[in-house]
């Protein structure tokens, strides 16, 4: 791991393989298990700097794809760097931009160079390689840069997966290679679909790069429930225990709480902006959409036990009239609410963790045999 980072673990679960630590970054620390906010386009929707300390968050996303896109990454960089550009003093990862484009199936070609794809702004044809996405990455100046990835789609047959899943492998090497910037830690991702065997395989032959973190990608990409429990299960213990484990793209009570029992630290999913922009609140796991007649004349706070701007302020009644208003006030404040929700569940966890109580307070998330 390099000089300005470090990864402590601090307690252990003795009934899971959760755990709490403190993952320490050249601006400033994590404390695990933690929910990472996502500012795709180097903002969290609707949300300030200030406000977005305010919910508790300490590592935020953005993502390689759209800020090359937009506004490029030359202008972030003349900036002084993404922390300088979008006015946020703590950490900082960036995705590779691996997600984004295999997501766009109708509009790429991969070739073992790398992907070809036409650019949806304007149809301009941009070619990304491990070695591009690593500049790129490394001009934004985050501080956890992540490798270029395949990410098989579900349903994919064995062939496929295994092509990306070893593709992948093959372009971390030359990720590895292209990383010249000691001030950032470049995580390698494990693929492998559902495929429990190809997962342990490539989580395998990842380690023996020893980087300083690890993530397991290729999840929530339409799988059932129980399968991508099953890859997290399979391949978390694989992972170096003394180094952080990130799992991409999820962000649901049970998600979180069962990947924290099986050895994860860190998460990233844009679900509490996604919701706040369309009216839904989060509230103790449950999604309540404010235009329902229920919440008009209601005039208690969203949750009466948490500390948020929102809820110590504001009525489920006003945030319903914002919401039927179309008022964009509703966004921010509802974004406020749900970011310091899924922060605020991962720290309890956290502090569970500390008391050795996660299965006794989050007992109801996790299968019997966590």
């Amino acid at each position: 791991m390099p000089e300005s980072f470090s990864f402590q673990i601090q307690a252990r679960c003795t009934q899971t393989q959760a755990r709490a630590g403190v993952f320490v970054t050249p601006h400033g620390i994590v404390e695990t298990p933690r929910f990472m906010p996502v500012g795709t386009l180097a903002n969290v929707k609707t949300l300030t700097p200030a406000q977005l300390l305010d919910t508790g968050a300490q590592m935020v996303l953005s993502n390689t794809y759209h800020l090359h896109l937009q506004p490029g990454e030359k202008i972030v960089a003349a900036a002084g760097g993404l922390h300088k550009f979008m006015g946020w003093n703590g950490p900082i990862l960036t995705d590779s931009g691996g997600f984004q484009v295999f997501s766009l199936s109708e509009m790429r070609t991969v070739t073992e160079a790398g992907v070809r794809f036409r650019s949806p702004h304007d149809g301009a044809i941009i070619e990304l390689s491990p070695e591009r996405s690593i500049e790129i990455q490394n001009q934004l100046g985050a501080d956890v840069i992540m490798a270029f990835d395949e990410c098989p789609p579900y349903p994919a047959s064995r062939e496929d997966v295994i092509a990306a899943t070893d593709r992948t492998v093959r372009w971390l090497e030359r990720c590895i290679a292209a990383h010249n910037r000691p001030e950032a830690a470049l995580f390698g991702i494990v693929q492998g679909g559902v495929y429990p065997d190809l997962r342990v395989a490539a989580a395998k032959k990842l380690v023996e790069f020893d980087l300083p973190g690890y993530a397991i990608g290729g999840v929530s990409v339409g799988e059932p429930t129980d399968l991508m429990e099953m890859v997290v299960r399979v391949t978390t213990p694989i992972l170096p225990d003394h180094k952080p484990r990130y799992l991409m793209g999820i962000g649901t009570y049970r998600e979180m709480a069962q990947a924290i029992a099986s050895g994860i630290d860190l998460f990233d999913c844009v679900i509490p902006t996604r919701l706040a922009r369309h009216g839904a609140a989060l509230v103790a796991g449950e999604r309540w959409n404010l235009k329902n007649a229920q919440f008009r004349e209601d005039f208690r706070p969203l949750d009466p036990s948490c500390p948020c701007y929102t809820c110590q302020n504001f009525s489920r009644a006003y945030i319903s009239h914002l919401v039927r208003a179309k008022e964009l006030l509703a966004y921010t404040l509802l974004s406020i609410h749900n970011v310091t929700e899924l922060i605020r569940f991962t720290t309890r966890i956290r502090d569970a963790i500390l008391s050795d109580r996660m299965t006794d307070e989050f007992g109801q998330y996790l299968q019997v045999d966590c």
